[in-house]
């Protein structure tokens, strides 16, 4: 027992504390003293829980207490999010209204319908196969490129089969050349070459109509007769001969890196841009509807003068585009570290490889050993 005036003394055993083994006294206790269970069947009485106390009553003049304030609830981290496309989202995870709000003819911050998310899934799937099927065409593109290349690697140009000009399969005549631009030239130089075979097309068609514009010349001028007849000449022979003459030497240039077809090209292709400035011209009776002839047509005929003008515009603009051409090609030539020799050694290699030059070269020295062994 705790002693007066000094320290507090615990004893030995906790449970024979006074304060524990006596329980305070009140109206339950003396409930469950009073009841016995084998002398009634009576139930046992409820347990009443004691009764709290009340709250302090506030002092005069004090404004009564408050409840705290909630914090402000954050969104757990196991919450579903939205994870929409780019222009569904805002920062903070919500998602965005669709279409935006504030536009033409809606109040400004009047809710705007939300934008689904199935919605933007499904725009996203569409992309996706929109891609796939571009990436399928591409892969497709480059294994016929592939396989076309090691027939040619394996084969050689004998299992190539001509596809140019582009005739029907029921035509007699079959195509002459095998052409394939992003096949068999470089990546660096396709762009050229197909511009070079977009102006070979140009001055077709230009030819084509400086003939039609040469017939109507023709009935309203029967003196000009001999304008017509070169107009059918020039069609005839410069659209099968300038393919001949200097697109392919400069196609088969730009394919094998050849200076010897580098030479062929420069020399006719540049009487072929002078060709094309006397046809801008237009010197009258030599079968070009130019600017001259065309002039000279307003005095007689308004509508032949302005077919011959229409004319006179596409054979300036083929001029001009061949100029342009020539330079940009020679630009590239030069870069290419070729020369005159190189040229040279090529045409004395094709012309010794060649087995109908070897088989010639060789008669004629039989021929010649012959007669010199029959001499008396």
């Amino acid at each position: 027992m705790a002693q007066r005036g000094g320290p507090a003394v615990l004893p030995d055993n906790p449970f024979q504390d006074p304060a524990a083994v006596q329980p305070r006294p009140g109206p339950e206790r003396a409930a469950l003293d009073a009841y016995n269970p084998f002398e009634s069947g009576a139930p046992p009485p409820p347990y009443q829980a004691p009764s709290a106390a009340p709250p302090p009553l506030p002092a005069a003049g004090m404004p009564p207490p408050q409840a705290a304030a909630q914090p402000p609830r954050k969104a757990s981290p196991t919450e579903p999010r939205n994870y929409g496309s780019y222009g569904t989202q805002v920062p903070g995870g919500e998602a965005a209204a669709w279409p935006p709000r504030g536009g033409p003819g809606e109040k400004a911050g009047a809710p705007g319908p939300a934008f689904p998310p199935q919605a933007s899934a499904a725009a996203a799937t569409a992309e996706l196969l929109k891609r796939q099927e571009e990436l399928n065409r591409k892969a497709e593109e480059l294994d016929r490129r592939e396989r076309e290349l090691q027939n040619a690697a394996l084969g050689g140009a004998a299992t190539r089969l001509n596809n140019w000009p582009p005739l029907p399969s029921f035509c007699p005549v079959k195509p002459c050349f095998y052409q394939d631009i992003p096949v068999e030239i470089p990546a660096d130089f396709q762009k050229t070459v197909s511009t070079m075979y977009y102006l070979w097309m140009a001055s077709t068609i230009a030819l084509f109509l400086n003939f039609l514009s040469s017939l109507a010349w023709f009935c309203v001028e029967p003196s000009s007769g001999s304008g017509f007849g070169l107009s059918i000449l020039w069609a005839l022979l410069y659209t099968p001969c300038s393919f001949v003459c200097w697109y392919r030497p400069m196609y088969k240039a730009f394919r094998s890196d050849s200076s010897f077809n580098f030479f062929v090209f420069f020399f006719v292709f540049f009487a072929q841009n002078v060709m094309y400035v006397l046809q801008a011209i237009g010197i009258p009776n030599w079968g070009f509807s130019g600017w001259i002839l065309s002039l000279i047509a307003l005095r007689k005929n308004t509508a032949v003068a302005v077919m011959m003008i229409l004319v006179s515009l596409f054979f300036t603009a083929v001029a001009v585009l061949g100029i342009i051409m020539l330079k940009k090609i020679h630009s590239l030539y030069r870069r290419t570290g070729a020369s005159f020799q190189k040229a040279q050694e090529e045409f004395a290699a094709g012309v010794f490889s060649n087995q109908a030059v070897r088989t010639a070269a060789a008669n004629a020295a039989t021929g010649a050993a012959t007669n010199a062994f029959r001499v008396p």
